[in-house]
């Protein structure tokens, strides 16, 4: 099977994945408006308010891992690799604005605390729960296999850790009568969102700007490449992720000048080759080395 067969299949798998949390989902949530009009408890409402932010970023998970499925083109030379993680980038914004009306309105109970229905409170929690705890089961399987998938079981596992903690504050207002406790979960539940969301949205804009992909040691790359035979510099060294498991690495390698006139250039590129795919853990399927002599790289006007 060849590797963009490979890649279809497991774009099919993502959608089929997809499309199940998004069921899941978007049913947990219109019992959780119902639940929460029912209890006036917080924080299940900032948990439907999370499950609303969850279902938009599974619609755009799907859009982006449809689009990553299309065939590349003269124009799109890359296809539309980098769509799912332009779309994990956008669940990230919206979670970082739910997660801080949260905050905000979980404070703002805190020191006027509201009447909450604690039975109700409590088992529309455990239709939360149960729901998540489906939903995860669907998504687990493929949730390393790119920033899509990665983000969206993001969402539902802090949906579940939510939904805990309403059936715990249910508990603790039925028994005590502490009706604080609904704000202080919201709290915690705002808490869960924005430390693990502001996480996914820098590992997603170092990709967005072109930083060399997490755990790459380009100059380790770089010291492995010079002490191959033969390889006098190594310059304009670039490296970076075009979406999921497509790591590019390019750069300008100043070879003996007689590597290029007897044929042993190609050899040379080779292990060229095999020694940047090493050093990013996986085979490195697009990388482009100029291979050039000392003359040439002394002409070049960009010289990094």
């Amino acid at each position: 099977m060849s590797g963009h067969d490979h890649s279809h299949t497991d774009g099919m798998q993502d959608r089929r994945r997809l499309i199940g949390a998004l069921g899941v989902t978007v049913l947990i949530l219109t019992v959780e408006i119902v639940g929460a009009a029912l209890s006036g408890s917080l924080a299940l409402l900032a948990d439907a308010g999370h499950m609303f932010t969850d279902a938009s970023g599974l619609v755009i998970a799907l859009i982006a891992a449809s689009l990553a499925m299309r065939p590349r083109t003269p124009e799109r030379t890359w296809g539309y690799k980098r769509a799912e993680v332009l779309a994990a980038a956008l669940q990230a914004g919206l979670l970082l604005v739910v997660g801080g009306f949260i905050l905000v309105e979980a404070i703002r109970r805190l020191i006027e605390p509201p009447q909450v229905g604690s039975s109700a409170m409590l088992w529309f929690g455990v239709v939360g729960l149960a729901g998540n705890a489906v939903a995860l089961l669907v998504l687990v399987g493929g949730r390393h296999g790119s920033f899509n998938l990665r983000a969206a079981f993001l969402e539902v596992l802090n949906d579940a850790l939510g939904s805990a903690a309403v059936i715990v504050a249910a508990i603790v207002i039925s028994l005590t009568g502490f009706t604080r406790a609904d704000a202080l979960v919201s709290l915690l539940i705002g808490a869960l969102i924005v430390p693990r969301t502001l996480r996914l949205l820098k590992e997603t804009t170092d990709v967005l700007l072109a930083a060399t992909p997490k755990g790459l040691d380009l100059r380790s790359v770089r010291a492995h490449m010079l002490a191959l035979p033969h390889v006098l510099d190594v310059h304009d060294l670039h490296a970076t992720l075009i979406g999921t498991g497509t790591p590019v690495i390019t750069g300008h390698v100043t070879l003996e000048d007689e590597c290029l006139t007897d044929g042993h250039s190609q050899e040379l590129l080779v292990k060229l080759q095999e020694c940047v795919a090493e050093h990013f853990g996986v085979p490195v399927e697009h990388s482009t080395f100029q291979l050039e002599t000392a003359a040439h790289r002394d002409q070049e006007n960009l010289h990094h």
